[in-house]
């Protein structure tokens, strides 16, 4: 089991920055591949970032693609959003999720997910 838990959310005006984190814990963190999603109010959740466990690599969204930089911190067993040149267009829940094996880019309803943080984005 892994339990995931989201921090950072808040309120910012159209053009800020906001970094959000995602605490792990049951399970080695390094072994797990890290994503951020995202939904937004009527609307399907979506993908937003995800880093690999083994080299790190990194895949975005076209939509933020340029503006968030997902990392991690193995010592911490934390991984992090950073969002900035934000739109009202951002405003979401933001999911956490994790996964191991080698499929590091897709990520499934039975894989492992937080509660979410609210993002909101005034213009």
């Amino acid at each position: 089991q892994v339990q995931l838990v989201e921090s950072g959310g808040g309120l910012v005006q159209a053009g800020g920055s906001l970094r959000l984190s995602c605490a792990a814990s049951g399970r080695t963190f390094s072994s797990l591949n890290m994503g951020w999603f995202r939904q937004a109010p009527g609307k399907e959740r979506e993908f937003v970032a995800v880093i690999s466990w083994s080299v790190g690599s990194t895949y975005y969204a076209d939509s933020v693609k340029g503006r968030f930089t997902i990392s991690r911190d193995n010592a911490k067993n934390t991984v992090y959003l950073q969002m900035n040149s934000l739109k009202p267009e951002d405003t979401a829940v933001y999911y956490c999720a994790a996964r191991g094996g080698l499929n590091w880019r897709t990520f499934y309803n039975d894989d492992y997910w937080g509660q979410g943080t609210q993002v909101t984005v005034s213009s």
